[in-house]
């Protein structure tokens, strides 16, 4: 296949994964990480009316969502609060530096690239300063911006627009097989990415035929 355009998930593409970080934080606590993980994200795989979904699209506010989160885990009998999974997250590795370089040699390569993410606004700035957004992605499609957030395919459709092209011309990184899934049923391939920085970067490669 020949891509025209290469889009990327941020969180746990460019960073360790919130996933793990939130399944060892729930396994340190003594919590069931499945409940645990439902319980702050909702079923990450549905677009619904969760806390973090309804942040993650712009209508509540990170403090909102926090303190609804917090008491959802309470009535579970545990501590749900995000800021201690966001304060265990900072330890858990930073941006990956490798495949950040190879994502810079994309656009000057030829490809239009384009981060859609799921995200929060008041770490709008914050993320998008922990890599060099501006010279890596033509364009961000930001959940918490366009007021959806994947998998649903209104937020693929629009990535797609923004970038000019059809699903058949893009690959999608993103951690989240929900996610890639998504996009796959829309005509979108997906590679799946992991903890290992040097795989994806060779599965990439492997894609692009570089």
């Amino acid at each position: 296949m020949s891509y025209k355009a290469i889009f990327f998930d941020f969180g746990g593409v460019f960073t360790a994964s919130p996933f793990h970080a939130i399944v060892d934080f729930a396994i340190q606590q003594g919590t069931d990480s499945d409940l645990f993980a439902e319980t702050l994200l909702g079923q990450y795989g549905v677009d619904g009316d969760h806390p973090w979904h309804r942040m993650e699209r712009g209508e509540i506010s990170l403090e909102d969502a926090r303190q609804q989160i917090i008491d959802l885990g309470a009535s579970k009998g545990f501590d749900a609060d995000i800021y201690s999974v966001f304060a265990s997250m900072g330890s858990k590795g930073g941006v990956k530096e490798k495949l950040t370089e190879f994502a810079l040699t994309l656009r000057p390569a030829g490809y239009i690239t384009v981060c859609v993410t799921n995200n929060v606004k008041e770490f709008g700035e914050g993320w998008r300063n922990l890599i060099p957004t501006s010279e890596i992605f033509d364009h961000i499609v930001d959940s918490c911006e366009e007021g959806v957030r994947k998998p649903d395919p209104k937020i693929y459709h629009t990535a797609l627009e923004r970038a000019g092209v059809s699903a058949n011309e893009v690959l999608f990184l993103d951690d989240f097989e929900g996610n890639i899934t998504a996009a796959q049923a829309l005509g979108i391939d997906g590679l799946l990415v992991t903890e290992n920085e040097e795989k994806t970067i060779a599965d990439l490669q492997k894609a692009l035929a570089i």
